[in-house]
């Protein structure tokens, strides 16, 4: 602490400029600080972008090469947008809402991986077949959809994953539009 000057201490007793800024050439300008200043302002603006969650909806691909979305509206196939739609059934049917579409939504249409099953099963003379889709949402132009990952307002992030789910029984067969919802990070 004895090394330390007192600010109104001087060497020898003349005072002595900082030799900080000797380095520098020339004082700087007024537009060399401007654009330093707006430089700076773009950088902290261009990651803000990156921080937190400025989009909801992120794009992402199943295991079956069936690509997902790339924008958080599926304003390809619904002009206005969409609201999240709470679940039909399963695991977070009482948890916010997630998905959109299909007559039924539910963790009970996702495999061990969380996207749409893709198998058959048999019960009795009851027949259910899962089958991924990716035609609900997009167009050739932009390319169809399977699935997308959604944060909820509890900051939970959740895949929406497309499918049919086909019941054949008693000689009648029906097929239902579903989502399949699991949970990811």
């Amino acid at each position: 602490m004895a090394d330390i000057p007192l600010i109104n201490q001087s060497y020898g007793g003349e005072p002595r400029p900082t030799a900080a800024l000797r380095g520098l050439r020339q004082p700087s300008s007024r537009r060399s600080v401007l654009r330093g200043v707006a430089l700076s302002a773009l950088t902290v603006g261009a990651l803000s972008l990156t921080w937190g969650n400025s989009g909801r909806a992120m794009a992402e691909d199943g295991p079956n090469g069936l690509p997902g979305w790339d924008a958080n509206d599926c304003k390809d196939a619904y002009p206005d947008g969409y609201a999240e739609v709470p679940d039909s059934g399963g695991t977070f049917k009482t948890a916010p809402a997630a998905c959109f579409g299909g007559e039924m939504i539910s963790s009970e249409f996702c495999d061990a991986n969380g996207w749409y099953r893709s198998e058959e099963v048999q019960e009795g003379d009851k027949v259910t077949k899962y089958a991924p889709v990716s035609d609900q949402c997009g167009s050739e132009g932009t390319g169809f959809k399977n699935a997308w990952k959604w944060k909820t307002p509890d900051g939970k992030v959740y895949r929406c994953s497309d499918g049919n789910m086909t019941v054949t029984a008693g000689g009648q067969t029906n097929t239902v539009f579903s989502i399949c919802r699991a949970e990811v990070s």
